[in-house]
């Protein structure tokens, strides 16, 4: 049978963090993504070692990768010194307790310049930030997943052409990974919707930063049309992506073995629906 993708979904963790990856087999999910913290804050509450133990055995158990999403208020590239100073340091606080709990990689935003005529300013700020925190990882450290934008806000990094420049000035380092999402990319101005988009789009990804560079997958539908520069996610098939996007993506070689991770609405009924769909649209033993 052909390595296909590890179907998952992000949950809240609402201070039952060990009892996450047993509520993610329930619904059917193979992998696993959280907040460790308010996601709209920026409090870095410290964890419990005992509680953080067994989140990460049990998600060891199971042999589900987790991922941990950073905080959505992190922006390097932001030209206010104080916001700057706290993206860094939650940042850094998310890849540490992220290691604690055994996470396979940490998603962060792209992020925005915020005002005209600031993009350079801000993509040396990107650089000043993130290559310590790449240079500190160790073996045992997640990666870090750069997971572009929608395009709204002055973006640094939305669609695939903005990649080539964000990753230039991370000197394409090895622990720069990227978390590619379907509802951005659609926002952005790809169209994943037309026969063979979403193959396409993926096939130019490799081509612009390596097939290995790919370290997780946001498997989202749109509320809105192509173009929209819209963030608004939708369940799978219900939005203006719809569901033969998502089994190119399944098919694709690039996702094999990686997390592909359902943000959408509805609750854990929908999730377990949505993921479903998704296990119809994985490659068979037979192909």
């Amino acid at each position: 049978m052909p390595e296909t993708a590890l179907l998952g979904t992000h949950l809240p963790v609402a201070g039952k963090l060990a009892t996450v990856p047993e509520r993610a087999a329930e619904v059917g999910a193979a992998a696993v993504q959280i907040f460790l913290g308010n996601p709209r804050g920026w409090a870095c509450p410290p964890g419990d070692p005992v509680t953080d133990a067994a989140f990460r055995d049990a998600a060891a158990e199971r042999a589900m990768p987790v991922l941990v999403h950073a905080p959505y208020l992190v922006n390097l590239g932001s030209p206010t010194p104080l916001t700057y100073e706290r993206s860094v340091d939650s940042l850094s606080y998310a890849l540490v307790r992220a290691a604690s709990v055994g996470a396979r990689g940490v998603v962060v935003h792209t992020g925005s310049c915020v005002a005209d005529g600031d993009h350079d300013r801000a993509m040396r700020q990107v650089r000043e930030a993130l290559l310590p925190l790449l240079d500190g990882l160790t073996d045992d450290s997640p990666d870090l997943l750069l997971e572009p934008t929608a395009g709204q806000g002055r973006s640094l990094c939305a669609g695939l052409d903005d990649l080539t420049a964000y990753l230039d000035v991370l000197d394409h380092h090895p622990r720069a990974k990227v978390c590619l999402d379907t509802c951005h990319l659609f926002a952005a101005g790809h169209d994943l919707a037309v026969p063979g988009g979403m193959t396409q789009l993926l096939d130019r990804f490799a081509d612009i930063a390596g097939a290995d560079r790919l370290g997780a997958v946001h498997a989202n539908d749109s509320m809105d049309r192509c173009g929209s520069f819209r963030d608004r996610h939708q369940r799978i098939g219900a939005g203006h992506i719809g569901a033969a996007a998502f089994g190119e993506l399944l098919h694709h070689k690039s996702v094999a073995g990686l997390p592909v991770v359902l943000e959408t609405p509805g609750g854990p009924p929908a999730y377990a629906e949505d993921l479903s769909l998704l296990e119809k649209l994985q490659p068979s033993s037979r192909e």
